[in-house]
């Protein structure tokens, strides 16, 4: 099973690369991320690999990141979605704000992936949204990002603690951890870096009786 390669770009296309490993030429499937992250033709490169294996073929699929492979892995947990869509919502979404769409049940913004319909978009964010407020995503998971979902430049992270703190309050109210962290996530993202815990909790509160 291979899990990295490394060696010299021989080629690309609109979603492949060809590595050059000591003479013998790789094809590995990426992320339109990915593919712009790469050197030019010719230049040093190094992927982590993830090996499909079927009947009929052998599919080597590449990540710049860890992050991107896991979640390369966990959203095709999800029924309706393969590879290639799995591949698809990477192109378009960042590890932090795929975390952020799902804890946030932003079905609208997965709907911009080709072979995203509504009913799959539902599926990805009931699905993971469970296991994603069970990952550490750090200040970046509460994020401001501007009305077309991107992350704005001028807006920064809102802090942490108060995230965290505002999260627990909800909790201890009764509310499940997923959809306290999901309404938190939301308000983070509409509100900003300056927010406090207690409009955190106010908000958040709102999220949930909407």
């Amino acid at each position: 099973m291979i899990a990295k390669l490394s060696g010299a770009l021989d080629s690309t296309g609109e979603d492949w690369v060809i590595i050059d490993v000591n003479g013998v030429g790789y094809m590995v499937f990426c992320s339109g991320r990915t593919l712009r992250a790469l050197p030019a033709v010719g230049g040093a490169v190094s992927l982590l690999i993830e090996t499909h294996v079927r009947e009929d073929h052998i599919h080597l699929f590449g990540f710049q990141d860890a992050g991107e492979k896991s979640w390369f892995t966990l959203l095709q947990t999800v029924q309706g979605v393969g590879a290639k869509v799995a591949l698809g919502v990477l192109s378009l979404f960042g590890s932090d704000e795929l975390a952020q769409i799902v804890a946030a049940a932003d079905k609208t913004a997965l709907t911009r992936v080709s072979g995203v319909g509504p009913k799959v978009a539902g599926r990805i964010v009931t699905e993971l949204k469970d296991k994603v407020a069970k990952m550490d995503l750090g200040s970046s998971a509460f994020m401001a990002t501007s009305s077309t979902g991107a992350a704005s430049g001028s807006a920064a992270s809102t802090d942490k603690m108060a995230a965290g703190d505002a999260v627990s309050a909800l909790v201890n109210l009764g509310y499940g951890r997923a959809d306290a962290f999901g309404a938190i996530a939301s308000v983070g993202r509409r509100l900003g870096a300056d927010v406090t815990v207690e409009t955190l909790i106010t908000e958040g509160l709102k999220e949930l009786a909407a």
